[in-house]
């Protein structure tokens, strides 16, 4: 069971809005959008490059997600947590058909990309 507010849940799943990952390595922060899916408790994404690197390093991160509208935020959730990298091409497969289609793009783009899933340690939300 997850530790996740259930409307913090209800606005993770509600419609496909950017994730903004935080890692952290050598004491310097980077930030960098990603497409996501979330589900008990698990936040699972698709990344090479930088973030992926630096979660490797270092599996402690942090997402920002934030719907807004108009210039206008209507609700944010954060979440901190912990990144396990999983190669395993099936897995990598199944993840891409749950995330890119969801932001409208095939499920067999940017295959290059790995697997990430970040448990979740805490999470909090605020509506406006």
């Amino acid at each position: 069971m997850s530790d996740v507010p259930s409307e913090a849940e209800r606005l993770l799943t509600s419609e496909p809005v950017i994730a903004h990952l935080a890692t952290c390595v050598d004491g310097r922060p980077h930030v960098a959008p990603v497409w996501y899916h979330y589900a008990d408790g698990v936040v699972e994404f698709l990344t090479t490059g930088r973030k992926l690197e630096n979660l490797r390093r270092n599996p402690r991160a942090a997402l920002s997600i934030q719907k807004d509208e108009g210039g206008r935020t209507e609700w944010m959730v954060s979440i901190r947590g912990t990144a396990t990298v999983i190669e395993d091409e099936a897995a990598i497969r199944e993840a891409a058909a749950r995330i890119n289609p969801r932001y409208g793009a095939s499920e067999d783009a940017w295959s290059e990309n790995v697997l990430v899933r970040i448990d979740v340690g805490s999470a909090s939300y605020e509506t406006y």
